[in-house]
């Protein structure tokens, strides 16, 4: 990402922390694959830095299964945003949440 979007990325590391504090937020990838199976997930964002495999398995899985799905951040930023070790993949569960990520992303489109 360039430098012009670093206001952007910042605000949806907030909002992460802020999903992650009031439990709207599951990471690691067997929560994160249970929680979109299960119709919980809401919004998938997996790390820039994961590896092919991973990448595919949760693009393909959210195709599926009509999960919004995107690649953003790395893995160290990701985990520190929610206080936590790093974090390849994770998963919004509440709606409010995932729309107002949704739109800083819409927003680094542009």
């Amino acid at each position: 990402m360039c430098r012009d979007n670093e206001p952007e990325k910042n605000k949806v590391l907030s909002l992460l922390g802020l999903a992650t504090r009031s439990r709207n937020v599951v990471s690691g990838g067997f929560a994160t694959e249970n929680a979109v199976k299960s119709g919980k997930a809401c919004l998938v964002i997996v790390s820039e830095d994961a590896s092919d495999n991973t990448e595919k398995k949760f693009r393909n899985m959210c195709e599926f299964y009509e999960v919004p799905y995107y690649r953003f951040g790395m893995k160290e930023s990701l985990g520190h945003s929610m206080g936590k070790q790093e974090r390849t993949s994770l998963a919004i569960t509440n709606e409010g949440f995932a729309d107002s990520i949704q739109k800083h992303f819409e927003r680094f489109k542009n």
